[in-house]
């Protein structure tokens, strides 16, 4: 299992070394935000694929079916959601195989300036950063994980 966890970190590595990530998902219940982040990750270099979703719980079918060729390098998570919010989907994703954990890093995205969210999010080990609604490229083009 090691030798599979530092494959998963060296392709990690090398998309970042490239200054571009194979695959992005994309998790958020407004599929209007969803197609305009897709459209400004793509068209700003980011990532190659971006695969979203309106729903936590299929997001994490998806991650627990995927190869590790087929994880997200970096996933983009709204908090709040119906049904399972941001924070739920944390508490399920750090129960995941360890692999996954270490190969996808988790932005979270938020029209919420509410530092109990910010706190809480500083304070989880699989939040990488956290980020204010909308994307743009400026904030697109400063983002390294």
């Amino acid at each position: 299992m090691s030798q599979t966890i530092s494959k998963a970190v060296t392709v990690s590595a090398k998309k970042i070394a490239n200054g571009k990530y194979s695959k992005v998902m994309l998790i958020d219940d407004n599929s209007l935000d969803n197609f305009i982040n897709k459209k400004l990750l793509e068209s700003n270099g980011f990532t190659e694929e971006t695969v979203a979703f309106e729903s936590a719980e299929k997001a994490l079918e998806k991650l627990k079916s995927s190869g590790n060729d087929e994880l997200p390098d970096v996933i983009f998570l709204d908090i709040m959601m119906p049904g399972m919010d941001g924070f739920q989907f944390l508490e399920v994703f750090e129960t995941l195989p360890t692999v996954i954990q270490q190969h996808c890093k988790v932005i979270m995205l938020s029209t919420s300036e509410s530092f109990k969210d910010l706190n809480r999010a500083n304070k989880s080990k699989s939040i990488k950063k956290f980020l204010n609604k909308p994307l743009t490229p400026e904030t697109i083009n400063a983002i390294h994980v």
